[in-house]
């Protein structure tokens, strides 16, 4: 009964959703005030239909109600309560229904927190908010119904994907889907604002807080499903350039490059077309990615789905909601002129040599990820776009990036000198390039990757010090020092976040450069070297899991005789989905992972081991959470929070458009 409720909950939603997109809108075209105020109880409606539906179906995967056709794909009764929970959007149905929900409740959120929004523009923005929902409950509802039930119901489920029974992956979708699908605020607002045919240093104000909390997901999203990847796939990497991958990368670039775009348009109120325009691209890149995941034109461990229909939906949806917005772009192009002028030299300038960077990098993932596609559509030939092309083809940008970017940030707006600016980033600048070159002659029979990646993550580390310093003025160092703790939020999430960006930085390059691996067949009580280390494999046991079968291997490893850790990495094998997942050792330290893979046995005795020794591995994800709580902390400067002063600076806007 509750099933068939959190069914009817989903239809009822539906109905909601058409009423929130139909009447606002007509009541902001039409200037009736009764009319717009439906779109906030309506959006709250929506929001909770949808939670019910979501509950009920959550209730049938934790009862194991095998009567429900998608409980019986993707779930078990021996199967731990995490991964039956987990299970709710570890498939195509379930995920879409936890997409709608995040769409609604971001919906809410704007009814509930934007008592400062014009009337009018809070009216179309809930209305387009709603056209979106419209569309994909459709999609749920007529290809893709989660509640369907079966005449006859099994007395077991065939268990979820074991390679998704992780609690990286348990996490790792949620996150990811509140970026996606936050950045259809944005869009919801640039959609709104180009119909207002009004968009201006208000507009950037409140539109950016939403921006910031998509990529802040996005951000923790990637980094969630990196460290899965590093830690489940045994393959001892954290980024192989998947098409999912890469769907859930372009659009974070592209919100980052919207990130410091609405600056200039809140500032100075230039790059106006181009904000509007980077908004709808970055909610067009996350619906290439929901088309990327669910169409069936690729193959990854990431794809829910394989139907073609479903792929199709999905694509007419891109093209009505992308196709739409641009062509308004288009027309409202003219009216959308900037007002401030700068110099070549000033934070203008840096901010769009952010964006271009920026765009151009996801123009080449974009490229990259569909060329394959392409090729065999339109040439019958089958291309594999891998790692090298990515690296060599996106690395340069990011390396121009970081150079400019702490130089950028101590710019000043409308002219500046670049004499003036480089003065007090000569210290980092010297101590970046020493460190650099350090590295370099410590290290032998290397790239130059390692220490130039190192010197540029230094050199944004303490760029972003040095920001921060600059901003206290230049009295003495007690008083510097005070007003450093009283500094907006906002600049010190950014410091933060740029800070977190060179952490990562020099984790790839310090990981990527001076990996050491080592594969070998391994005798029960043999030891080996590797790298500077000892590792002994002292026996390997059978272990019965929960639901799996493990092949678990004993490895003490020793550093010069000392003791440092003993490891157990797992080969499982589930048994209900007849399927085998690697489980690698991973013993963490500041400065570098042990990392150990247990294979199969070898017919001449033996085990097959992999291990690896990973230089500032965690520093990469290190770098994501630091990043991660710059954002965070910028999201809760009073200055940014959402509509926060911003009527005041522009009264003008509540009558745009009469």
């Amino acid at each position: 009964m509750f099933v068939e409720l959190g069914h009817f909950a989903l239809i009822l939603a539906f109905m909601v959703a058409i009423l929130q997109m139909v009447v606002p809108f007509v009541g902001a075209q039409k200037g009736w005030r009764a009319w717009m105020a439906v779109g906030e109880p309506a959006a709250s409606a929506q929001f909770l239909l949808l939670a019910f539906s979501f509950a009920a179906l959550t209730y049938a995967f934790v009862t194991s109600d095998f009567s429900v056709r998608l409980v019986v794909a993707n779930s078990h009764t021996d199967k731990p309560m995490l991964y039956k929970v987990a299970g709710v959007w570890g498939n195509h149905e379930g995920s879409m229904l936890l997409w709608v929900l995040i769409l609604a409740l971001f919906g809410a959120c704007a009814g509930w927190f934007g008592g400062n929004l014009p009337d009018r523009l809070r009216a179309r923005v809930l209305s387009v908010q709603a056209a979106i929902g419209v569309a994909f409950l459709a999609f749920i509802l007529f290809t893709s119904n989660p509640f369907l039930r079966l005449a006859v119901p099994p007395f077991n489920g065939t268990d979820l994907n074991p390679l998704l029974q992780d609690p990286g992956l348990a996490f790792h979708p949620p996150f990811l889907y509140l970026g996606y699908v936050g950045l259809s605020m944005s869009f919801s607002f640039a959609v709104a604002a180009m119909i207002e045919g009004k968009v201006d240093a208000a507009w950037a104000r409140w539109v950016r807080p939403w921006t910031l909390a998509a990529w802040l997901f996005l951000t923790i999203g990637i980094a969630l499903g990196s460290w899965w990847a590093y830690y489940e796939l045994g393959w001892g990497g954290f980024w192989f350039w998947d098409p999912v991958e890469n769907a859930s990368f372009m659009p974070w670039l592209i919100a980052a490059a919207l990130l410091h775009s609405a600056i200039v348009v809140e500032k100075r109120e230039a790059l106006k077309s181009w904000t509007i325009l980077l908004a709808i691209l970055a909610f067009g890149f996350s619906l290439v990615g929901t088309f990327i995941v669910r169409s069936g034109v690729i193959t990854s461990v990431h794809a829910f789905a394989s139907d073609p229909t479903r792929g199709v939906f999905i694509l007419a949806i891109l093209a009505v909601f992308v196709g739409g917005a641009l062509t308004l772009y288009a027309a409202r192009a003219g009216s959308m002129q900037a007002k401030g002028i700068f110099s070549l030299v000033s934070r203008e300038s840096a901010l769009v040599a952010n964006n271009i960077l920026l765009a151009v990098a996801a123009f080449v993932v974009f490229i990259g990820t569909i060329w394959p596609l392409v090729a065999e559509l339109a040439f019958g030939r089958v291309l594999s776009v891998g790692p090298p092309f990515f690296d060599a083809a996106f690395t340069p940008f990011m390396i121009v990036l970081a150079l400019i970017l702490p130089a950028g940030a101590l710019l000043p707006w409308k002219r500046g000198e670049m004499r003036r600016v480089l003065l007090p980033l000569r210290g980092a600048l010297a101590l970046s390039v020493a460190i650099g070159l350090l590295v370099y002659a410590v290290q032998s029979g290397h790239s130059a990757l390692g220490p130039i990646g190192v010197a540029l993550g230094v050199w944004l580390i303490l760029g972003a010090g040095v920001d921060l310093w600059q901003r206290t003025g230049r009295e003495g160092i007690r008083r510097r020092l005070g007003r450093l703790t009283r500094l907006p939020r906002a600049d010190w999430g950014r410091a933060v976040a740029h800070g977190g960006l060179g952490v990562t930085f020099i984790g790839i390059a310090a990981m990527l450069a001076w990996n050491v691996e080592d594969i070998r067949v391994v005798q029960t009580g043999e030891s080996f070297e590797v790298g500077q280390y000892t590792i002994t494999l002292d026996g390997v046991r059978r272990v019965q899991g929960p639901n799996f079968q493990s092949t678990t291997a004993d490895m003490t490893v020793r550093e010069g005789g000392r003791f440092i850790a003993t490891m157990h990495p797992e080969k499982r094998f589930y048994p209900v989905a007849g399927m085998p997942t690697t489980e690698a050792a991973i013993h963490n330290g500041f400065l570098r992972d042990i990392y150990l893979v247990i294979g199969d046995p070898q017919t001449g005795g033996g085990w097959a081991v992999r291990s690896y020794i990973k230089p500032f591995a965690n520093w990469i994800w290190g770098g994501a959470i630091l990043m991660s709580l710059g954002g965070l902390l910028s999201l809760t400067d009073r200055r940014y929070r959402v509509a926060a002063g911003a009527r005041r600076q522009s009264p003008a806007v509540q009558v745009a458009a009469e």
